[in-house]
């Protein structure tokens, strides 16, 4: 089987994400080190200690310097340790999990935002929602193994100390074994990675396909394709299935090999001290003492071999989480900053108009944009709107209308010319061309599952007055008379209740409300009967300042235009008034031929 592995992007080391993690919430930090400290000794270190010695005084080989009450008094201490430690890892873990995983989806979507807006992300949408899911849950928890590791290093090199103590040739020759195990370790990497990575990738798919399939059900019901859609279904999930098994699989046999580690070295050290034990050079304690430890040194060995892995997958996640925030600055995804579980939610504002925001021309001089690795785009493009006006862009189909609308609005970046608002160069055009100034309808507009007036107001405090009135003015009083529960019609996940003129004119409601300067539609006609269009144009222009600019290809609309710009192959073949065109332009008179037909 062919896997697909991921072109890499630049992205911080592993090791460095970590840390600056491991900065965000310091004391947490410090606290759950302390935790782990007191558990690992009460737990590892503190029974060894206790065993040997309660085997020594039974046996006779030692005398206990404090009597058995020290050895009662001992254990209850180590049980209060476990109970402060739990206490710490709930006091510690919790806000170090619940924070540094919001901080992570926080920087993923601020960044993912400021992709250019008609820039698709890398990834299916089931990619995507894995990433935010599960890749972003292995961070902190990261970060609180590392107290682990640390710990646990230490309590090795301890409980070397004092194996070695009693006899430094058994202690090297258990130790064998675990030697071999960080090299087995060591030698699955690789293998750990791949099999992470492709588990995850199949994951992804199996999730963008059912957000697909919920998004399309009215499609596959009329192409009668359930069991198609089904069956393929099925194959995805089979495939994630195999895919998961061999990962959890590959991770099971490894966890065999590190757990048996302590059994073989109790293997050798009874090899080794059978005859010590009989002429009392070994004692019963010592050997439990070597039991006990080299079961703790297995399981921390078992630990360590699994976060050699889990650290390998982990790059894998930081690797994927980086190639959904294309082109953002290194510490994007570690960046610091204030997070409050606790507080209010924060009040969605929305700029208010001021006399600064007030249009009187926009322009673009020289502007060139090409799509990646492609010579498709525009070239040297300019045009000028004026106050008042309304301006359409016309052209066959892949002439460069949609791109130069995206272009012009900063959708796309343009890679060369300027792009004015009034005398002022706009450096960035998706920043500022926004309500109040701006408002965009797309050819195909996104609706969200929730009611129609949520879609209308996205997060915006307006009347019901104001409302009907955008709603009037998109066609869409009619519509709400005959929806069962008016504003409070819930439309569907994509407006899938709604047919494809009501989504339009629904996104049509949300642009006008916002009373934006300059209004923009690309080829709202494409899912509008002419009558409807008509309405609407008629409605709009009743403002006499209305300032539109359209993509559009129906003659009403280029009989009403005061400038129409004419594309073909991604550059301005002629511009100028309906009439002038269709005396001066070859194209204009061919697209006014195909309309008619």
């Amino acid at each position: 089987m062919e896997t697909t592995i991921e072109h890499k992007v630049p992205a911080l080391p592993t090791w460095k994400v970590i840390w600056d993690m491991l900065l965000y919430r310091p004391w947490l930090w410090f606290i759950d080190l302390i935790s782990v400290t007191l558990i690992r000794f009460c737990w590892q270190i503190a029974p060894a200690l206790i065993i040997k010695a309660f085997f020594d005084m039974v046996t006779g080989e030692a005398q206990l310097t404090f009597g058995v009450w020290a050895i009662v008094a001992f254990l209850a201490a180590t049980w209060i340790g476990r109970v402060i430690a739990s206490y710490g890892f709930y006091y510690a873990d919790v806000p170090i999990f619940a924070d540094m995983n919001t901080l992570l989806r926080k920087n993923l979507l601020r960044y993912i935002l400021k992709r250019p807006g008609a820039s698709q992300l890398p990834d299916s949408p089931g990619e995507s929602v894995s990433r935010f899911k599960t890749d972003v849950q292995e961070i902190p928890l990261f970060v609180i193994l590392v107290n682990d590791i640390m710990v646990g290093l230490a309590i090795i090199i301890y409980a070397i100390a004092l194996m070695a103590k009693i006899s430094p040739s058994v202690t090297v020759m258990a130790l064998i074994p675990v030697v071999l195990v960080g090299i087995v370790a060591n030698m699955a990497t690789k293998r750990i990675e791949l099999y992470r990575r492709t588990s995850r990738q199949a994951a992804g798919k199996v999730t963008g396909f059912i957000g697909e399939f919920f998004g399309a059900v009215q499609a596959v019901k009329i192409a009668a394709a359930e069991k198609g859609v089904i069956q393929h279904f099925h194959k995805l999930n089979d495939e994630r299935q195999k895919l998961t098994v061999r990962e959890k699989l590959f991770d099971e046999v490894l966890s065999s090999i590190y757990r048996n580690t302590s059994t073989l070295g109790t293997g050798v050290i009874l090899v080794l001290v059978g005859q010590s034990m009989r002429t009392g050079n070994f004692t019963l304690g010592d050997f439990s003492l070597f039991v006990y430890l080299l079961q703790s040194m297995g399981d921390l060995t078992t630990f360590a071999g699994m976060l050699a892995a889990r650290y390998k997958q982990l790059g894998v996640s930081v690797q994927r989480m980086y190639h959904l925030m294309e082109n953002a600055p290194l510490n994007a995804l570690v960046e610091h900053s204030k997070i409050d579980l606790n507080g209010d939610l924060p009040e969605v504002t929305y700029d208010t108009k001021t006399a600064s925001d007030s249009l009187r021309s926009f322009s673009a001089n020289h502007v060139t944009f090409h799509y990646p690795e492609s010579s498709h785009g525009i070239e040297d493009v300019s045009l000028q709107i004026e106050r008042g006006s309304l301006t359409v862009i016309t052209g066959r189909v892949g002439s460069g209308k949609t791109t130069l609308l995206r272009v012009l609005l900063g959708l796309l970046p343009h890679e060369s010319g300027e792009i004015r608002w009034n005398e002022n160069i706009l450096t960035s055009p998706g920043d500022y061309l926004v309500p109040p100034r701006c408002a965009y309808t797309a050819q195909v507009p996104r609706l969200f599952s929730n009611t129609l007036r949520n879609n209308i107001l996205l997060g915006m405090t307006k009347s019901d007055d104001d409302i009907y009135k955008a709603a009037k003015l998109a066609v869409m009083d009619r519509d709400l008379e005959q929806l069962d529960d008016d504003l409070e019609t819930m439309v569907g996940a994509r407006g899938v209740k709604l047919s494809g003129g009501q989504v339009q004119r629904t996104a049509a409601a949300r642009m006008f409300i916002r009373e934006p300067e300059l209004i923009v539609f690309d080829d709202l006609s494409s899912a509008l009967d002419v009558e409807t269009e008509q309405q609407l144009w008629e409605r709009i222009f009743e403002h006499n300042d209305a300032t539109c600019l359209v993509v559009s290809h129906r003659r009403p609309l280029l009989r009403r235009a005061d400038h129409i710009i004419v594309m073909k192959d991604g550059k301005v073949e002629s511009e100028g008034t309906l009439d002038s065109l269709l005396e001066s332009s070859p194209e204009m008179r061919e697209l006014w031929k195909l309309e008619e037909n």
